[in-house]
């Protein structure tokens, strides 16, 4: 499957939307460093290096990577690039586990509360979902070997542009949205996408509930990230969302748990 993002411009300034037409990932410039939002799957290796290059870094230039949740579509690249320059890898304490022990233990460690093939019998098309993470090496990437973790909403000092980490449970445990205030971002991960792979929904939703541990709680979550003050959403899956999070929050709502 051929992929139009190849070569975009940024979807910020200094901030460059990678990955494919599955999964997105971030590169966040900084005066003090690269900062990565999500790690993609192993395959976008190269694209990484090649936005890396554009802006005069390598791999090794790195500061830190920020998971917005374990699920293996987001954490594919974390242990390739921690080895490689020593970044910090961030993620919320609830979900650390999933990095330890490896890409295979996520439905164990966060159980989804449906079945995806629900969703593959009313839409088989959606099967190209799965299957794309699986080519692109969801499912095999190594464990984090090492992390450092939050438990509540924490500004990260150590961290270039000095982001607050906000907690959003629901997709997952620790399912956590990254706010650069001075920029007016904010990264939300899968606690709320603008396209949903196995409905095909597109828009401001909730991922839905056969990738979802407890969409009663994504729900609650909608309201926290309502208030956060950022003009521009820029979502694990789908188009960034330039309205701001109380419209794409309300969106989300009337979408409601699929």
């Amino acid at each position: 499957m051929g992929d139009p993002r190849a070569e975009t411009a940024p979807v910020a300034p200094g901030v460059h939307r990678l990955g494919d037409t599955v999964v997105n990932f971030y590169l966040v410039e900084g005066d003090e460093g690269p900062v990565l939002v999500d790690a993609g799957l192993p395959s976008h290796f190269g694209r990484l290096q090649e936005a890396l290059a554009r802006t005069g870094h390598r791999p090794a230039d790195i500061r830190a990577v920020l998971l917005t949740h374990a699920h293996p579509d987001h954490t594919g690249l974390a242990e390739r690039i921690r080895a490689l320059s020593d970044a910090e890898v961030w993620v919320h304490r609830a979900d650390a586990a999933i990095l330890a022990d490896g890409p295979r233990s996520a439905l164990r460690h966060a159980k989804p509360e449906r079945s995806m093939l629900t969703y593959l019998r009313r839409r088989p098309a959606a099967v190209a979902t799965p299957l794309r993470l699986a080519r692109g090496g969801a499912f095999t990437a190594p464990a984090v070997r090492r992390v450092r973790t939050f438990d509540g909403e924490r500004t990260l000092d150590s961290v270039p542009g000095r982001p607050l980490a906000v907690p959003l449970p629901g997709h997952t445990t620790g399912s956590t949205g990254y706010l650069f205030a001075d920029r007016g971002l904010l990264f939300t991960g899968d606690a709320l996408v603008t396209y949903d792979g196995l409905t095909g929904h597109t828009g401001p939703c909730l991922v839905c509930r056969g990738f979802t541990q407890d969409s009663a709680a994504a729900l609650r979550s909608l309201d926290r990230l309502a208030v956060q003050p950022a003009r521009l959403l820029l979502p694990g899956h789908g188009e960034p969302f330039p309205h701001g999070p109380a419209a794409a929050a309300d969106q989300a709502r009337a979408v409601g748990v699929v």
